[in-house]
């Protein structure tokens, strides 16, 4: 069996994987984590190559034994349960993750959100400051990303352009949480219109109960990068409630402030590329994950959030 040192030789921010798996069952074997599925004649085993997975969603149909948890744990590797196709079904609003625990983990991080999170003002910075990233990240992405700008996606787009500026300079006079967070959904609302005519979509409401593609591909992609986000949090040691923007009694708010720095640049484009050309959600599901990898989301992700906590500059807000 692999030390616990060579299971975490892999820095988080730099793992490829993230696993979906239904109707099968997880197990360890042989010094590995294996997934067994049934076939018309034979059972087939499969390696899950831990140390480079970030994140694991359990969906229908599956089961896992205690030898396969710890081994998971010891990589340092999060685990969730839910529905089918990688979004919660009855009675459910979000991934019940299971974290790794470890007494030893660094502190530093917690400490440093925990001396701005009790203030408002400095919350509030921050909460801009995760905005004005998001809108940075959709940029960078939709200025050098050429498979999205083929399919229209870009910021020499004047409608685009003109979204992001308004967004920016409602951030900028906002003076409490609610205004940021009305100025996102504007902001959203735009780029969901401007997929939807460049994909000759037509019309489209978002309803995350929606049975229509592109909606199904935004609530599967949303909580991959939930994934990422649950995954960048548990490694530096920040508690998930701790949010900025999302209401401050949900115990997993700070996990969609991260999410958001990332799904409009990335979810939002290919949720309604792959609506378009009527793809799977295998197919859609492994076109977010390389693009979390070609842009470099995870690490995106840690950069914020380090950058956050260890901020000391807080400067009075106008």
């Amino acid at each position: 069996m692999e030390a616990l040192t060579d299971l975490k030789a892999i820095l988080h921010s730099k793992r490829a994987n993230i696993y979906y798996l239904e109707k099968c069952r997880i197990m360890q074997k042989d010094g590995r984590v294996l997934y067994l599925t049934e076939a018309a004649n034979e059972n087939q085993y499969w390696n899950i190559p831990i140390a480079n997975t970030t994140c694991l969603l359990l969906g229908t149909g599956t089961s896992i034994t205690q030898a396969a948890m710890r081994m998971l744990a010891s990589a340092g590797v999060l685990v969730g349960f839910c529905g089918g196709g990688g979004t919660p079904l009855l009675m459910a609003n979000e991934v019940e993750w299971l974290t790794p625990q470890s007494e030893y983990r660094p502190t530093e991080y917690m400490q440093g959100w925990m001396q701005f999170w009790f203030d408002d003002e400095k919350r509030l910075q921050a909460a801009k400051i995760f905005q004005r990233q998001r809108i940075a990240f959709l940029t960078k992405v939709w200025e050098k990303d050429r498979d999205l700008q083929a399919e229209g996606f870009s910021t020499a787009n004047s409608v685009v352009a003109s979204a992001l500026s308004n967004c920016d300079k409602k951030i900028d006079v906002a003076t409490t949480v609610g205004k940021l967070l009305q100025a996102e959904a504007e902001m959203t609302k735009q780029l969901y219109k401007i997929a939807a005519r460049q994909t000759d979509y037509g019309d489209f409401v978002r309803e995350r109960d929606a049975v229509d593609n592109a909606n199904a591909f935004l609530n599967h992609g949303n909580y991959l990068a939930y994934g990422l986000a649950a995954t960048t949090l548990w490694v530096l040691g920040i508690p998930h409630g701790f949010a900025v923007m999302h209401g401050k009694t949900r115990r997993g708010a700070l996990v969609f402030d991260i999410a958001d720095l990332v799904k409009d640049a990335l979810i939002l484009p290919w949720a309604f590329i792959c609506a378009k050309e009527q793809a799977s959600e295998q197919e859609f599901r492994q076109q977010c994950l390389q693009a979390f990898i070609d842009h470099k989301a995870l690490d995106y992700m840690f950069d914020q959030v380090k950058a956050i906590a260890m901020k000391t500059d807080w400067e009075p807000l106008l």
